[in-house]
């Protein structure tokens, strides 16, 4: 898949450094809400800092609660990867993908993020939301 550089606004916010903010991002990219927004609203809804890390049910509920997203796991107990971050293996359209350790955003094939976390098409992915 083709990579681009986003960072989801966050330096727009007035963010800097570096931190695990990936689900942030994947939000902001993906729904083209302000990231100060997205952080803020997933910082109340976790009651704590978003930027280190945040477990899936977190970023499900912010989604439910913004509606119109649905989860599609991709691998099971046992299962093994069966889906990897390969555009001839995902969907087209906007995507919040859930990788190991990490969330990211593709927009019709289009990885957007702030490092390429593909793997030469060997990234296996977990599940995804889409739009719907």
């Amino acid at each position: 898949m083709r990579y681009v550089f986003s960072d989801g606004g966050r330096a727009d916010a007035g963010f800097r450094g570096t931190t695990g903010d990936c689900g942030v991002r994947a939000i902001s990219i993906a729904t083209g809400m302000p990231y100060r927004e997205v952080y803020d609203k997933l910082f109340a809804l976790k009651g704590a800092s978003p930027r280190n890390g945040l477990a899936r049910k977190y970023v499900q509920k912010f989604l439910d609660d913004l509606g119109g997203w649905k989860w599609t796991p991709t691998m099971g107990i046992g299962t093994g990867c069966t889906v990897h971050l390969d555009e001839d293996e995902l969907p087209s359209g906007t995507l919040i993908v859930r990788l190991s350790g990490h969330y990211a955003a593709v927009v019709d094939h289009t990885v957007l993020d702030n490092h390429d976390p593909q793997r030469d098409g060997t990234r296996c992915v977990y599940g995804y939301w889409h739009t719907h």
